[in-house]
């Protein structure tokens, strides 16, 4: 004990010694970036991320043996975008003759099928329709 007292003039002086306080309060002002910075940059990844299909959106586009033109892709992924600026969250998403039901906030295909497959042409748990 009195060598601490002996050594060090305050808590302080103890403190800096032990925890290293000056150096990570230098650490942190070299990498000052901002909560707003960080969170702009992973919005920037995950929001250019391209549309995904589920397994079960894709079990069903193989045992149908559908085939989706990269021109459909595309007007299905801007009907996802355009539903994503309403505020719809599931979504169906009319391209041509074929019937997608998208979780919009995810960007999944959940199902997708036929129009004319639709048992009396109802859908169910959406809250918004896009025809392309």
């Amino acid at each position: 004990m009195n060598k601490i007292s002996n050594q060090f003039a305050s808590i302080e002086q103890v403190t800096d010694q032990y925890l290293n306080r000056k150096s990570t309060d230098t650490a942190v002002s070299q990498n000052s970036i901002s909560f707003e910075e960080i969170l702009k940059q992973k919005q920037d990844v995950t929001g250019s991320s391209e549309l995904k299909f589920s397994k079960h959106a894709a079990m069903r586009l193989e045992d149908r043996n559908i085939n989706l033109s990269e021109e459909q892709s595309e007007r299905l992924e801007t009907g996802v975008r355009k539903a994503s600026e309403k505020g719809i969250r599931e979504s169906l998403v009319i391209v041509d003759s074929l019937a997608f039901i998208v979780n919009v906030p995810n960007k999944t295909v959940v199902t997708a099928m036929e129009q004319n497959e639709s048992d009396d042409n109802i859908y169910t748990n959406i809250d918004g329709a896009v025809f392309m």
